[in-house]
């Protein structure tokens, strides 16, 4: 379960950080937002598993 929430974080900022991309060539303010929002996402759910692990050992 724990590998599965590790790799959905790292899609989530890997999309973030395309669509923040994306937004920015094209001049388009909101994708780049979006694209800032879900690397945070991804972010928090990075930390929360890495909490979880420390926790663990």
């Amino acid at each position: 379960m724990a590998g599965n929430q590790k790799s959905r974080a790292k899609t989530e900022q890997a999309k973030g950080k395309a669509k923040e991309a994306v937004g920015r060539a094209v001049g388009n303010e909101r994708m780049t937002a979006e694209g800032r929002a879900e690397q945070s996402k991804g972010d928090a759910r990075q930390a929360k598993e890495k909490g979880k692990d420390a926790l663990r050992h």
